[in-house]
Protein backbone atom coordinates (compact mmCIF):
# COMPACT_ATOMS: atom_id res chain seq x y z
CA UNK A 1 0.00 0.00 0.00
CA UNK A 2 1.18 3.50 -0.83
CA UNK A 3 0.40 6.15 1.76
CA UNK A 4 -1.95 5.87 4.74
CA UNK A 5 -5.30 4.16 5.23
CA UNK A 6 -6.48 7.21 7.16
CA UNK A 7 -8.64 8.78 4.46
CA UNK A 8 -10.60 11.81 5.56
CA UNK A 9 -14.17 12.08 4.30
CA UNK A 10 -14.03 8.82 2.34
CA UNK A 11 -17.71 8.18 3.01
CA UNK A 12 -18.62 11.55 1.47
CA UNK A 13 -17.10 10.65 -1.90
CA UNK A 14 -19.00 9.18 -4.83
CA UNK A 15 -18.41 5.52 -5.73
CA UNK A 16 -16.24 6.57 -8.66
CA UNK A 17 -14.16 8.86 -6.45
CA UNK A 18 -13.73 6.16 -3.82
CA UNK A 19 -12.44 3.61 -6.32
CA UNK A 20 -9.96 6.17 -7.62
CA UNK A 21 -8.64 6.71 -4.09
CA UNK A 22 -8.30 2.95 -3.59
CA UNK A 23 -6.66 2.59 -7.00
CA UNK A 24 -3.99 5.16 -6.17
CA UNK A 25 -3.29 3.78 -2.70
CA UNK A 26 -3.06 0.14 -3.73
CA UNK A 27 -1.68 0.38 -7.27
CA UNK A 28 -4.65 -1.37 -8.85
CA UNK A 29 -4.50 -1.59 -12.61
CA UNK A 30 -7.29 -0.10 -14.69
CA UNK A 31 -8.70 -3.59 -15.35
CA UNK A 32 -8.60 -4.50 -11.65
CA UNK A 33 -10.32 -1.26 -10.67
CA UNK A 34 -12.96 -1.87 -13.32
CA UNK A 35 -13.55 -5.39 -12.00
CA UNK A 36 -14.08 -4.07 -8.48
CA UNK A 37 -16.34 -1.22 -9.49
CA UNK A 38 -18.72 -3.43 -11.46
CA UNK A 39 -21.82 -3.96 -9.30
CA UNK A 40 -22.84 -7.03 -11.25
CA UNK A 41 -26.40 -6.07 -12.09
CA UNK A 42 -27.10 -4.43 -8.74
CA UNK A 43 -27.98 -0.77 -9.40
CA UNK A 44 -25.14 1.42 -8.17
CA UNK A 45 -27.44 3.70 -6.16
CA UNK A 46 -28.95 0.66 -4.40
CA UNK A 47 -25.51 -0.75 -3.62
CA UNK A 48 -24.39 2.62 -2.26
CA UNK A 49 -27.25 2.55 0.25
CA UNK A 50 -26.99 -1.08 1.32
CA UNK A 51 -23.61 -0.73 3.05
CA UNK A 52 -21.03 1.99 3.68
CA UNK A 53 -18.04 3.18 1.64
CA UNK A 54 -19.18 1.27 -1.44
CA UNK A 55 -16.74 1.01 -4.36
CA UNK A 56 -18.52 -1.65 -6.39
CA UNK A 57 -19.72 -5.22 -6.05
CA UNK A 58 -18.69 -8.82 -6.36
CA UNK A 59 -20.72 -11.37 -8.28
CA UNK A 60 -20.78 -15.09 -7.56
CA UNK A 61 -22.50 -17.66 -9.75
CA UNK A 62 -26.21 -18.32 -9.27
CA UNK A 63 -27.36 -21.83 -10.12
CA UNK A 64 -30.69 -23.64 -9.92
CA UNK A 65 -31.00 -26.95 -8.10
CA UNK A 66 -33.71 -29.15 -9.60
CA UNK A 67 -35.70 -32.26 -8.60
CA UNK A 68 -36.76 -30.98 -5.17
CA UNK A 69 -40.10 -32.07 -3.77
CA UNK A 70 -40.79 -30.68 -0.30
CA UNK A 71 -43.99 -31.29 1.66
CA UNK A 72 -45.62 -32.51 -1.54
CA UNK A 73 -44.69 -29.43 -3.57
CA UNK A 74 -42.07 -29.08 -6.30
CA UNK A 75 -39.46 -26.31 -6.17
CA UNK A 76 -36.68 -24.87 -8.30
CA UNK A 77 -34.01 -23.84 -5.79
CA UNK A 78 -31.76 -20.79 -6.47
CA UNK A 79 -28.29 -21.34 -5.00
CA UNK A 80 -25.51 -18.74 -5.05
CA UNK A 81 -21.96 -19.82 -4.23
CA UNK A 82 -18.50 -20.17 -5.71
CA UNK A 83 -17.86 -23.85 -4.96
CA UNK A 84 -18.28 -26.40 -7.77
CA UNK A 85 -20.30 -29.62 -7.28
CA UNK A 86 -22.69 -28.25 -4.64
CA UNK A 87 -25.62 -27.47 -6.96
CA UNK A 88 -25.12 -30.73 -8.85
CA UNK A 89 -24.94 -32.70 -5.60
CA UNK A 90 -28.12 -31.11 -4.22
CA UNK A 91 -30.00 -31.82 -7.45
CA UNK A 92 -28.84 -35.45 -7.48
CA UNK A 93 -29.74 -35.94 -3.82
CA UNK A 94 -33.21 -34.47 -4.41
CA UNK A 95 -33.71 -36.86 -7.34
CA UNK A 96 -32.89 -39.83 -5.08
CA UNK A 97 -35.15 -38.51 -2.32
CA UNK A 98 -38.12 -38.29 -4.73
CA UNK A 99 -38.19 -42.10 -4.89
CA UNK A 100 -39.25 -42.07 -1.22
CA UNK A 101 -41.63 -39.11 -1.59
CA UNK A 102 -39.17 -36.25 -1.23
CA UNK A 103 -38.57 -34.18 1.89
CA UNK A 104 -40.93 -33.58 4.80
CA UNK A 105 -40.31 -30.44 6.86
CA UNK A 106 -42.00 -29.01 9.93
CA UNK A 107 -41.27 -25.87 11.94
CA UNK A 108 -41.85 -24.34 15.36
CA UNK A 109 -42.82 -20.89 14.04
CA UNK A 110 -40.95 -17.59 13.57
CA UNK A 111 -40.06 -16.89 17.20
CA UNK A 112 -36.95 -14.95 18.21
CA UNK A 113 -35.44 -13.92 21.55
CA UNK A 114 -34.45 -10.39 22.53
CA UNK A 115 -32.07 -10.19 25.49
CA UNK A 116 -31.60 -7.30 27.93
CA UNK A 117 -28.51 -7.33 30.13
CA UNK A 118 -28.91 -5.87 33.63
CA UNK A 119 -25.83 -5.41 35.83
CA UNK A 120 -25.46 -4.04 39.33
CA UNK A 121 -28.82 -5.20 40.70
CA UNK A 122 -28.39 -5.47 44.48
CA UNK A 123 -30.81 -8.36 44.80
CA UNK A 124 -30.91 -10.25 41.48
CA UNK A 125 -33.57 -12.73 42.54
CA UNK A 126 -35.84 -9.96 43.80
CA UNK A 127 -35.21 -8.10 40.54
CA UNK A 128 -36.27 -11.21 38.61
CA UNK A 129 -39.49 -11.45 40.59
CA UNK A 130 -40.35 -7.78 40.04
CA UNK A 131 -39.86 -8.11 36.29
CA UNK A 132 -42.14 -11.13 36.15
CA UNK A 133 -44.75 -9.32 38.23
CA UNK A 134 -44.78 -6.54 35.64
CA UNK A 135 -44.68 -8.87 32.63
CA UNK A 136 -47.92 -7.60 31.11
CA UNK A 137 -46.77 -3.98 31.22
CA UNK A 138 -43.37 -4.83 29.74
CA UNK A 139 -44.94 -6.79 26.89
CA UNK A 140 -47.41 -3.95 26.26
CA UNK A 141 -44.55 -1.46 25.99
CA UNK A 142 -42.68 -3.77 23.62
CA UNK A 143 -45.67 -4.27 21.35
CA UNK A 144 -46.33 -0.54 21.12
CA UNK A 145 -43.14 -0.33 19.06
CA UNK A 146 -44.52 -2.36 16.14
CA UNK A 147 -48.31 -2.18 15.85
CA UNK A 148 -48.19 -3.52 12.28
CA UNK A 149 -46.43 -6.70 13.40
CA UNK A 150 -48.96 -7.10 16.22
CA UNK A 151 -51.88 -6.59 13.81
CA UNK A 152 -50.54 -9.48 11.72
CA UNK A 153 -50.50 -11.81 14.72
CA UNK A 154 -46.90 -11.27 15.72
CA UNK A 155 -45.25 -9.30 18.50
CA UNK A 156 -43.86 -9.92 21.97
CA UNK A 157 -45.67 -12.95 23.37
CA UNK A 158 -43.77 -13.84 26.53
CA UNK A 159 -41.17 -12.61 29.00
CA UNK A 160 -38.59 -14.94 30.52
CA UNK A 161 -36.10 -13.80 33.14
CA UNK A 162 -32.93 -15.58 34.24
CA UNK A 163 -30.12 -14.79 36.64
CA UNK A 164 -26.71 -15.86 35.38
CA UNK A 165 -23.30 -16.01 37.03
CA UNK A 166 -20.47 -14.36 35.14
CA UNK A 167 -16.88 -13.29 35.70
CA UNK A 168 -18.33 -9.81 36.35
CA UNK A 169 -20.78 -11.06 38.94
CA UNK A 170 -24.46 -11.97 38.71
CA UNK A 171 -26.52 -10.51 35.86
CA UNK A 172 -30.27 -10.36 35.43
CA UNK A 173 -31.32 -11.19 31.86
CA UNK A 174 -34.94 -10.53 30.88
CA UNK A 175 -35.77 -12.07 27.49
CA UNK A 176 -38.55 -10.97 25.16
CA UNK A 177 -40.04 -13.86 23.21
CA UNK A 178 -41.19 -12.34 19.93
CA UNK A 179 -43.15 -13.76 17.01
CA UNK A 180 -41.52 -11.93 14.10
CA UNK A 181 -43.88 -13.10 11.35
CA UNK A 182 -42.34 -12.93 7.88
CA UNK A 183 -39.35 -10.86 9.04
CA UNK A 184 -36.04 -12.25 10.21
CA UNK A 185 -36.80 -9.99 13.14
CA UNK A 186 -33.56 -8.32 14.21
CA UNK A 187 -34.80 -4.76 13.80
CA UNK A 188 -38.17 -5.40 15.45
CA UNK A 189 -36.70 -7.32 18.38
CA UNK A 190 -33.87 -4.86 18.99
CA UNK A 191 -36.30 -1.93 18.92
CA UNK A 192 -38.54 -3.64 21.46
CA UNK A 193 -35.61 -4.45 23.75
CA UNK A 194 -34.40 -0.86 23.66
CA UNK A 195 -37.90 0.49 24.33
CA UNK A 196 -38.43 -1.53 27.53
CA UNK A 197 -34.91 -0.92 28.87
CA UNK A 198 -35.84 2.15 31.03
CA UNK A 199 -38.70 0.20 32.62
CA UNK A 200 -36.36 -2.73 33.27
CA UNK A 201 -33.81 -0.44 34.95
CA UNK A 202 -36.48 1.07 37.20
CA UNK A 203 -37.84 -2.32 38.25
CA UNK A 204 -34.46 -3.94 38.92
CA UNK A 205 -32.50 -1.04 40.36
CA UNK A 206 -29.65 -2.11 38.10
CA UNK A 207 -28.13 -0.72 34.94
CA UNK A 208 -29.06 -1.93 31.47
CA UNK A 209 -26.19 -2.50 29.04
CA UNK A 210 -26.86 -4.75 26.03
CA UNK A 211 -30.29 -4.85 24.36
CA UNK A 212 -29.98 -7.23 21.43
CA UNK A 213 -31.47 -10.18 19.59
CA UNK A 214 -30.00 -13.64 20.16
CA UNK A 215 -28.91 -15.57 17.08
CA UNK A 216 -29.31 -18.84 18.95
CA UNK A 217 -32.85 -19.09 17.61
CA UNK A 218 -33.78 -22.29 19.41
CA UNK A 219 -37.47 -21.35 19.36
CA UNK A 220 -37.37 -21.04 15.57
CA UNK A 221 -36.47 -24.57 14.57
CA UNK A 222 -37.00 -26.48 11.35
CA UNK A 223 -37.05 -30.26 11.19
CA UNK A 224 -36.53 -31.98 7.85
CA UNK A 225 -36.60 -35.68 7.08
CA UNK A 226 -36.36 -37.97 4.07
CA UNK A 227 -36.23 -41.68 3.31
CA UNK A 228 -33.69 -42.75 0.71
CA UNK A 229 -34.49 -46.17 -0.74
CA UNK A 230 -31.38 -48.32 -0.63
CA UNK A 231 -31.83 -49.33 -4.28
CA UNK A 232 -31.85 -45.66 -5.31
CA UNK A 233 -28.60 -44.71 -3.59
CA UNK A 234 -26.30 -47.66 -4.28
CA UNK A 235 -27.55 -50.49 -2.08
CA UNK A 236 -26.76 -51.71 1.41
CA UNK A 237 -23.10 -50.66 1.23
CA UNK A 238 -24.12 -47.04 0.61
CA UNK A 239 -26.57 -47.09 3.52
CA UNK A 240 -24.00 -48.64 5.85
CA UNK A 241 -21.32 -46.20 4.75
CA UNK A 242 -23.49 -43.14 5.38
CA UNK A 243 -24.63 -44.37 8.79
CA UNK A 244 -21.02 -45.08 9.72
CA UNK A 245 -19.94 -41.62 8.51
CA UNK A 246 -22.65 -40.05 10.69
CA UNK A 247 -21.45 -42.09 13.68
CA UNK A 248 -17.94 -40.69 13.13
CA UNK A 249 -19.27 -37.12 13.16
CA UNK A 250 -21.36 -37.81 16.25
CA UNK A 251 -18.30 -39.07 18.11
CA UNK A 252 -15.63 -36.61 16.98
CA UNK A 253 -15.89 -32.79 16.84
CA UNK A 254 -13.14 -32.51 14.22
CA UNK A 255 -15.14 -34.61 11.79
CA UNK A 256 -18.40 -33.00 12.97
CA UNK A 257 -17.20 -29.51 11.97
CA UNK A 258 -16.86 -30.64 8.35
CA UNK A 259 -20.10 -32.64 8.55
CA UNK A 260 -22.04 -29.52 9.56
CA UNK A 261 -20.14 -27.39 7.05
CA UNK A 262 -21.58 -29.64 4.35
CA UNK A 263 -25.08 -28.85 5.59
CA UNK A 264 -24.36 -25.14 5.50
CA UNK A 265 -23.04 -25.43 1.93
CA UNK A 266 -26.66 -25.88 0.94
CA UNK A 267 -28.31 -23.61 3.50
CA UNK A 268 -25.96 -20.68 2.87
CA UNK A 269 -26.20 -20.96 -0.91
CA UNK A 270 -29.98 -20.56 -0.82
CA UNK A 271 -29.64 -17.84 1.82
CA UNK A 272 -27.25 -15.79 -0.33
CA UNK A 273 -29.47 -16.16 -3.38
CA UNK A 274 -32.49 -14.98 -1.40
CA UNK A 275 -30.83 -12.08 0.43
CA UNK A 276 -30.65 -13.63 3.90
CA UNK A 277 -28.22 -13.00 6.77
CA UNK A 278 -25.82 -15.93 6.49
CA UNK A 279 -23.78 -14.77 9.47
CA UNK A 280 -26.85 -15.07 11.71
CA UNK A 281 -27.65 -18.48 10.23
CA UNK A 282 -24.11 -19.76 10.79
CA UNK A 283 -23.99 -18.44 14.36
CA UNK A 284 -27.34 -20.03 15.16
CA UNK A 285 -26.48 -23.35 13.56
CA UNK A 286 -23.13 -23.86 15.28
CA UNK A 287 -24.26 -22.63 18.69
CA UNK A 288 -27.26 -24.98 18.45
CA UNK A 289 -24.92 -27.82 17.55
CA UNK A 290 -23.01 -27.07 20.78
CA UNK A 291 -25.98 -26.67 23.13
CA UNK A 292 -25.27 -29.95 24.98
CA UNK A 293 -21.74 -28.83 25.82
CA UNK A 294 -20.34 -30.96 23.01
CA UNK A 295 -20.31 -30.06 19.31
CA UNK A 296 -22.74 -32.42 17.59
CA UNK A 297 -24.14 -33.03 14.07
CA UNK A 298 -27.24 -31.12 12.98
CA UNK A 299 -28.38 -34.24 11.15
CA UNK A 300 -28.88 -37.88 12.14
CA UNK A 301 -28.83 -40.93 9.85
CA UNK A 302 -30.15 -44.43 10.50
CA UNK A 303 -31.56 -47.53 8.82
CA UNK A 304 -35.28 -48.28 8.93
CA UNK A 305 -36.81 -51.75 9.16
CA UNK A 306 -36.58 -52.16 5.38
CA UNK A 307 -32.89 -51.33 5.36
CA UNK A 308 -33.48 -47.96 3.70
CA UNK A 309 -31.67 -44.84 4.81
CA UNK A 310 -33.53 -42.29 6.94
CA UNK A 311 -32.11 -38.80 7.42
CA UNK A 312 -33.26 -36.09 9.80
CA UNK A 313 -32.14 -32.51 10.30
CA UNK A 314 -32.99 -30.12 13.14
CA UNK A 315 -31.59 -26.60 13.31
CA UNK A 316 -32.51 -22.94 13.88
CA UNK A 317 -33.51 -21.07 10.75
CA UNK A 318 -33.96 -17.31 11.19
CA UNK A 319 -34.93 -15.98 7.76
CA UNK A 320 -37.27 -13.32 6.44
CA UNK A 321 -39.05 -12.00 3.39
CA UNK A 322 -39.76 -8.56 4.87
CA UNK A 323 -36.97 -5.98 4.89
CA UNK A 324 -33.24 -6.37 4.33
CA UNK A 325 -31.62 -7.51 1.10
CA UNK A 326 -34.58 -9.80 0.39
CA UNK A 327 -36.50 -6.64 -0.47
CA UNK A 328 -33.79 -4.23 -1.64
CA UNK A 329 -31.67 -6.46 -3.89
CA UNK A 330 -33.36 -7.02 -7.27
CA UNK A 331 -31.61 -10.35 -7.84
CA UNK A 332 -32.72 -11.61 -4.41
CA UNK A 333 -36.30 -10.59 -5.19
CA UNK A 334 -36.12 -12.47 -8.49
CA UNK A 335 -34.62 -15.55 -6.80
CA UNK A 336 -37.45 -15.58 -4.25
CA UNK A 337 -39.93 -15.39 -7.12
CA UNK A 338 -38.25 -18.38 -8.79
CA UNK A 339 -38.42 -20.27 -5.52
CA UNK A 340 -42.09 -19.38 -5.15
CA UNK A 341 -42.19 -19.18 -1.36
CA UNK A 342 -44.91 -17.02 0.18
CA UNK A 343 -43.81 -16.87 3.82
CA UNK A 344 -40.59 -16.80 5.81
CA UNK A 345 -41.56 -20.12 7.34
CA UNK A 346 -41.84 -21.73 3.90
CA UNK A 347 -38.42 -20.33 2.97
CA UNK A 348 -36.97 -21.83 6.16
CA UNK A 349 -38.49 -25.21 5.33
CA UNK A 350 -37.01 -25.18 1.84
CA UNK A 351 -33.58 -24.27 3.19
CA UNK A 352 -33.75 -27.11 5.71
CA UNK A 353 -34.53 -29.60 2.96
CA UNK A 354 -31.58 -28.35 0.92
CA UNK A 355 -29.32 -28.64 3.98
CA UNK A 356 -30.37 -32.27 4.48
CA UNK A 357 -29.93 -33.02 0.78
CA UNK A 358 -26.46 -31.50 0.75
CA UNK A 359 -25.41 -33.47 3.81
CA UNK A 360 -26.65 -36.70 2.23
CA UNK A 361 -24.77 -35.97 -0.98
CA UNK A 362 -21.52 -35.27 0.86
CA UNK A 363 -21.76 -38.37 3.06
CA UNK A 364 -22.62 -40.60 0.10
CA UNK A 365 -19.67 -39.25 -1.89
CA UNK A 366 -17.33 -39.76 1.04
CA UNK A 367 -18.58 -43.24 1.78
CA UNK A 368 -18.75 -44.48 -1.82
CA UNK A 369 -15.91 -42.91 -3.78
CA UNK A 370 -14.19 -40.19 -1.80
CA UNK A 371 -15.14 -36.54 -2.01
CA UNK A 372 -12.47 -35.59 -4.53
CA UNK A 373 -13.60 -37.75 -7.42
CA UNK A 374 -16.72 -35.83 -8.40
CA UNK A 375 -15.72 -32.53 -6.85
CA UNK A 376 -12.39 -32.28 -8.61
CA UNK A 377 -13.87 -33.15 -11.99
CA UNK A 378 -16.11 -30.11 -11.67
CA UNK A 379 -13.29 -28.08 -10.14
CA UNK A 380 -10.98 -28.83 -13.06
CA UNK A 381 -12.52 -26.08 -15.18
CA UNK A 382 -11.77 -23.51 -12.49
CA UNK A 383 -8.16 -24.69 -12.37
CA UNK A 384 -7.90 -24.41 -16.15
CA UNK A 385 -9.24 -20.84 -16.12
CA UNK A 386 -6.86 -19.88 -13.30
CA UNK A 387 -3.99 -21.18 -15.42
CA UNK A 388 -4.95 -18.91 -18.29
CA UNK A 389 -7.20 -21.09 -20.46
CA UNK A 390 -10.01 -19.34 -22.35
CA UNK A 391 -12.85 -20.42 -24.61
CA UNK A 392 -12.75 -24.03 -25.82
CA UNK A 393 -9.31 -24.50 -24.28
CA UNK A 394 -10.91 -24.53 -20.80
CA UNK A 395 -12.74 -27.80 -21.49
CA UNK A 396 -9.78 -29.30 -23.38
CA UNK A 397 -7.36 -28.71 -20.50
CA UNK A 398 -9.93 -29.84 -17.92
CA UNK A 399 -10.54 -33.13 -19.74
CA UNK A 400 -6.80 -33.82 -20.07
CA UNK A 401 -6.21 -33.20 -16.35
CA UNK A 402 -9.12 -35.51 -15.44
CA UNK A 403 -7.75 -38.25 -17.72
CA UNK A 404 -4.33 -37.90 -16.10
CA UNK A 405 -5.80 -37.60 -12.58
CA UNK A 406 -3.62 -34.51 -12.17
CA UNK A 407 -6.02 -31.66 -11.44
CA UNK A 408 -3.42 -29.13 -10.33
CA UNK A 409 -2.55 -25.56 -11.26
CA UNK A 410 1.00 -26.41 -12.32
CA UNK A 411 -0.21 -29.15 -14.68
CA UNK A 412 -2.93 -26.89 -16.06
CA UNK A 413 -0.31 -24.22 -16.72
CA UNK A 414 1.83 -26.70 -18.62
CA UNK A 415 -1.13 -27.82 -20.73
CA UNK A 416 -2.21 -24.26 -21.51
CA UNK A 417 1.30 -23.32 -22.60
CA UNK A 418 1.61 -26.50 -24.68
CA UNK A 419 -1.67 -25.93 -26.50
CA UNK A 420 -0.89 -22.25 -27.02
CA UNK A 421 2.50 -23.13 -28.52
CA UNK A 422 0.92 -25.67 -30.87
CA UNK A 423 -1.71 -23.16 -31.92
CA UNK A 424 0.97 -20.58 -32.67
CA UNK A 425 3.04 -23.05 -34.68
CA UNK A 426 -0.04 -24.12 -36.67
CA UNK A 427 -0.56 -20.54 -37.79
Amino acid sequence: MRGTSEVQGFYKLSMAERIEVVKKLTELTDDEAKALSDTGGLPADVADRMIENVVGGITIPLGIAVNFRINGKDYLIPMALEEPSVVAAASNAAKMARVGGGFTVTNTGPVMIGQIQVVGAKDPQRAKSRLLEKKAEILKKANEQDPMLVSLGGGAKELNVKVIASIEGEMVIPELIVNTGDAMGANAVNTMAEAVAPMVEELTGGRVLLRIISNLADRRLVRASAVFAKEAIGGKDAVDGIVSAYAFADADPYRCATHNKGIMNGVDAVAIACGQDIRALEAGAHSYASRSGKYKPLTAWERNSDGDLVGRLEMPMAVGLVGGAAKTHPAARAAIKVLGVKTATELAEVMAAVGLAQNFAALRALAMEGIQSGHMKLHSRNVAVAAGATGELVDIVAKEMIAERKIRFDRAKELVESHSKRSTEAR
